[in-house]
């Protein structure tokens, strides 16, 4: 390792093992590489390999300083490429992934050459790191892969349950319309309802594994320096100063990082890729074959999962809607067995539609073609398609999705919701809408108007811009 190399401050990047936590993570890790930064990359034992498969063995050689390092997850290895578990490898990561950290964290300080580690960025769901960080007396800051306003759900847990809206009394809660109860009481929110909050809620056990995790994080989040957001203050203000004022959080927004990203100068740390699935580029080749706005873009992300018939309601809305479109279909998509497309389905649509497994999506939504996004709002999904300045049809899954979809489509004008019961006449006529109708020009007039804001946070003297300055300022004190 050159002596160069190992005079530079040395950050731990930390993500959760998850595709959408993995991706802004890496986007960070870059840039502040591209700072003069010493990066270790920490995978789990499990995503190095599908990794390895998806990019290949170079995917993870990595630079000189700019290196890949594993933790074990605890869990049983799969030889698969799909998202584990989530409740159960939270679980895991709970119980068993501080002493690895520690003792990579007292490895790589005992490397010969190398930097010692100056600072630890982590998932702010990984606070296992927190312990360990502290144990060595390194400086933390947590990275909140989320939505402000989905942190904001978060952080409201406790309140929710010694309020006594969770756990749901029984079962019957999912369906009467208990979930549409209103949460008038959350600063920096209006017309909020327990549906729209992050998913876990939904459950009648009060030891609920996704609780309980979420509950350590949030509560452990004031032990970092300060928490890191992908995010926009002009799109979440509100939320963001109600954040600031009632916890005890300081907040760095320097989002959108995908925008960030595009100042990297080509060269061997621009080409690290996080991709848990290898992409099909030949939909960019079809795409660009079609004309601006007339291509419906469908991905549902990598983790939500459907049953054989919301996939069978989606397909035939999706035919049914004469629209062209591009749908990612991964093969876990549906519920227990392969995502089938049912008889019929590619005669009717041929010439109208592309399929891929895996696409890289940043591009996608970039493209002129694109018309509209039908997607699961996860986090990532939703600022990439603000700024592609593409409406979005919300169908979201888990988590803090519902948050995202709320936002979207009540507070930022870019979104129309398809709902939690899939019919493919809903399905046929909001696609129509978006692709063809005057609601669809009135939402991708709006998000024209956040990709612009979000541009503008991004330049020199912009919100995000100042921020990120700030934070490498911060960081680069640390060097030993």
């Amino acid at each position: 390792m050159g002596s160069e190399a190992a005079l530079k401050p040395h950050l731990i990047c930390v993500p959760y093992p998850a595709q959408g936590h993995i991706s802004p993570m890496l986007q960070l890790a870059k840039l502040l590489h591209y700072r003069g930064f010493y990066i270790t990359f920490v995978n789990t034992e499990f995503n190095h390999q599908r990794l390895v498969r998806s990019r290949g063995p170079d995917s993870v050689m990595g630079l000189d300083d700019f290196r890949f390092e594993t933790i074990p997850d605890g869990l049983p290895t799969l030889d698969q490429d799909r998202t584990q578990d989530i409740s159960a490898l939270s679980d895991s990561i709970s119980k068993n992934c501080h002493p690895p950290f520690l003792s990579l964290l007292k490895k790589l300080n005992s490397t010969p050459g190398a930097p010692p580690v100056t600072c630890i960025v982590s998932d702010a769901v990984m606070s296992f790191t927190l312990q360990a960080a502290e144990e060595l007396g390194i400086p933390e800051y947590l990275f909140f892969t989320p939505s402000a306003c989905g942190v904001m759900g978060y952080l409201h847990y406790p309140e929710l349950i010694e309020r006594g809206y969770i756990p749901l009394k029984d079962e019957s809660c999912l369906t009467n319309g208990y979930l549409d109860t209103s949460i008038d009481w959350i600063p920096g929110m209006k017309d909020i309802r327990l549906r729209d909050l992050p998913s876990f809620i939904r459950t009648t056990d009060p030891n609920d594994i996704m609780i309980s995790y979420d509950l350590n994080n949030v509560q452990n989040a004031p032990r970092a320096k300060a928490v890191i957001l992908n995010t926009v203050q002009d799109l979440e203000r509100d939320v963001l100063d109600a954040i600031t004022s009632k916890f005890s959080l300081r907040l760095i927004s320097i989002g959108p990082l995908h925008v960030f990203s595009r100042q990297i100068p080509d060269g061997p740390s621009k080409s690290i890729g996080s991709n848990l699935w290898k992409e099909d580029t030949t939909c960019l080749d079809w795409l660009d074959q079609k004309e601006p706005l007339s291509v419906l873009y469908v991905n549902f992300g990598s983790i939500a999962v459907m049953t054989a018939e919301q996939m069978r309601e989606f397909a035939w809305g999706l035919a049914n809607s004469r629209q062209l479109f591009l749908w990612v279909i991964r093969p876990d998509l549906v519920k227990g067995e392969s995502a089938i497309l049912p008889d019929g389905f590619v005669e009717e649509t041929r010439g109208r539609c592309m399929l891929a497994r895996w696409c890289p999506q940043e591009r996608v939504l970039a493209h002129p073609s694109i018309g509209g996004f039908l997607t699961h709002c996860g986090w990532n999904s939703t600022v990439e398609s603000l700024c592609g300045a593409v409406p979005m049809i919300c169908w979201p899954f888990f988590s803090e999705q519902f948050m995202n979809c709320r936002f979207a489509c009540k507070e930022w004008g870019v979104g129309m919701e398809i709902g939690e019961d899939v019919k493919r006449d809903k399905v046929e006529m909001v696609v129509r809408e978006v692709m063809e109708g005057g609601k669809g020009k009135e939402m991708r007039k709006k998000a024209i108007e956040w990709k612009e804001s979000a541009a503008m946070a991004a330049v020199e003297g912009g919100s995000s811009y100042v921020n990120m300055e700030n934070l490498i300022g911060e960081l680069l004190q640390y060097k030993g």
